[in-house]
């Protein structure tokens, strides 16, 4: 008899779904189905069935473009905008995998910039080619390129 397989990410947000149906939250269940959509739209677009890895990375580009239209709305004093988009990220932010802590990325940097022998800014891409696959969805990626843009201009 073999174990059962876990549920995937994209199970819990199915079920996650469900419960907001039933709890009638209809916030939570709107950026739920937004989020599901998003899956669906990559699956069929890729013919393939989504992973974790490429459900918590359409999870992180949706909460970078949820952060990008609350700038927006806050510049054009739309805080009823914003605080819809705001919701969604807090909703979102529940499906990404545990944060890294900066001592964390800190090492991640310094590895990957040994691991490459980067030697100045102009290898800001072998670098960030590396941290990529291990820190997308555990970070913010352009909190990464800064570190990494800072660490590399003092070689």
């Amino acid at each position: 008899m073999t174990a059962p397989t876990p549920p995937t990410l994209k199970d819990r947000i199915t079920e996650d779904m469900k419960a907001a149906m039933r709890a009638r939250e209809a916030e939570r269940l709107g950026a739920i189905r937004m989020l599901l959509a998003a899956i669906k739209q990559k699956e069929v677009d890729e013919r393939i069935v989504a992973d974790d890895a490429q459900v918590a990375a359409i999870v992180d580009k949706l909460i970078k473009q949820r952060r990008d239209s609350i700038a927006a709305f806050e510049q054009a004093g739309r805080t009823d905008l914003a605080d819809k988009e705001k919701a969604e990220v807090v909703v979102l932010t529940a499906y990404l995998p545990a944060q890294a802590s900066d001592e964390e990325v800190a090492a991640e940097v310094d590895a990957a910039i040994a691991a490459t022998g980067a030697a100045g800014p102009q290898d800001m891409g072998k670098v960030m080619g590396v941290l990529k696959p291990k820190l997308a969805g555990r970070t913010d990626l352009s909190k990464v390129s800064g570190i990494v843009k800072a660490r590399l201009a003092q070689r």
